[in-house]
């Protein structure tokens, strides 16, 4: 039995260890914002956080997870009320809207270290995260105004 805490709260699966944590979100605990990709770590659609820090879940572990917080795109607030959501909304973001939860969830990551980044800090953070559609310059945007609706709304 693997014990861990999703979005706040405790969960607990009885899974082999070995399983990937995006299998377990998915289909244990049905939470399928979070995207199956690539499978190899390389596209980004399987983003989560793991105490914080954006990991590809596809190849994660659920062993990982062990006493550990795991927040995906349904816990970054349960509303759309995240200024990421807002911005991602207010811009139109997506085109097929696949990758968006793993774009979203490493912006989120990225806004949390850095609430002015530059482009060259956003196409940093967000390299490892492929769009099929080719929204990179609304994504860009959409982290700039998030970050802007963040500063207008205080600390947490």
């Amino acid at each position: 039995m693997t014990k861990f805490f999703v979005n706040g709260k405790p969960v607990q699966v009885d899974v082999d260890p070995s399983t990937p944590l995006l299998w377990v979100l998915r289909e244990s605990l049905a939470l399928t914002g979070t995207k199956f990709g690539c499978g190899m770590a390389l596209c980004g659609a399987c983003t989560v956080h793991l105490d914080g820090k954006a990991i590809r879940s596809c190849v994660a572990p659920v062993s990982r997870a062990e006493g550990r917080q795991i927040t995906t795109i349904e816990g970054l607030s349960t509303n759309l009320t995240h200024p990421l959501q807002k911005a991602w909304i207010e811009l139109d973001v997506p085109q097929c809207g696949y990758c968006q939860s793993g774009q979203i969830m490493s912006a989120a990551v990225l806004l949390a270290e850095n609430l002015k980044p530059s482009d060259e800090d956003i196409d940093e953070a967000m390299g490892g995260n492929i769009c099929r559609c080719g929204t990179y310059p609304r994504i860009r945007k959409a982290i700039h105004r998030a970050a802007e609706l963040a500063s207008e709304r205080g600390p947490k």
